[in-house]
């Protein structure tokens, strides 16, 4: 099916998830233009997205099971999340949505006082329910097996009630043209709901998210104005913040 070539490079994709047409032509010691050949070949078996100047892994219909996503990045998503909880006063009003790196921000949120917490999901309501001085609110609607999230009309309508000073979110994937991407529609008209009734918009993930692929668009970079990464988030981000007038953080390591 492959070139032992092809073989190579699908598994830098999958390693590294995009590449450049360039560095596999310098990796590789053949021309470019031979590089996009294998590319195409790639495409046209639908295991890459070709995009100008490289490729990226398919981003596919569907999430990684919650174990992995658990499993992956923990010290980036920790910091992060210390991060994004430093962000929050006491006694403010604010949206977070279902996800790991979200998680672990309402774990940072344990020595805040005097928080309203308007959440989508029934496990992590549970978990920050004892805090001290916490309002803690869940919206109505279908909540799905597998994580505890809450989605449907009346999750989004319920929380149209609400004007919160913050919304901390995540994402599955940010493309290069700052499109906001993730996997399930519901999922995504509730985060929605999040970021227009939000009066600042913390957006929170780890640098591998950065140039993925995810079948649905969740908004766009200008819809946030807050980026919390790690230290490995690709040189194309600070420019795109920049431009879109986003204050992008790099959260260094809690232990740092």
């Amino acid at each position: 099916m492959f070139s032992p070539r092809q073989r190579k490079i699908l598994r830098l994709i999958e390693e590294h998830q995009r590449v450049r047409v360039e560095d596999l032509a310098e990796q590789f010691a053949t021309t470019p233009q031979t590089i996009r050949k294998d590319l195409q070949r790639l495409s046209q078996l639908s295991h890459v997205v070709r995009f100008h100047g490289g490729a990226t892994l398919l981003g596919g219909v569907e999430y990684e099971p919650l174990a992995f996503r658990v499993a992956q990045a923990p010290e980036e998503k920790a910091a992060i999340a210390n991060m994004a909880a430093s962000r929050l006063p006491d006694g403010c009003a604010v949206f977070l949505n279902s996800g790991t790196t979200i998680e672990q921000v309402a774990r940072h949120l344990s020595g805040h006082k005097g928080l309203r917490v308007i959440v989508d999901n029934v496990d992590l309501a549970a978990k920050i329910r004892s805090y001290e001085g916490f309002e803690v609110i869940v919206p109505s609607g279908v909540v799905r097996g597998k994580d505890g999230a809450i989605m449907g009309a009346e999750a989004v309508d319920y929380l149209r009630n609400f004007r919160c000073d913050y919304a901390v979110i995540g994402a599955a994937a940010v493309a290069e043209d700052g499109d906001l991407l993730d996997f399930d529609i519901a999922e995504v008209q509730v985060c929605r709901a999040m970021i227009s009734h939000a009066r600042h918009v913390i957006l929170t993930l780890d640098s591998g998210k950065f140039g993925r692929s995810a079948p649905v668009r969740l908004g766009h970079l200008e819809d946030v104005h807050t980026v919390i990464s790690d230290s490995a988030v690709p040189e194309w981000v600070a420019p795109l913040c920049a431009e879109m007038e986003v204050e992008l953080i790099v959260a260094e390591p809690i232990d740092a």
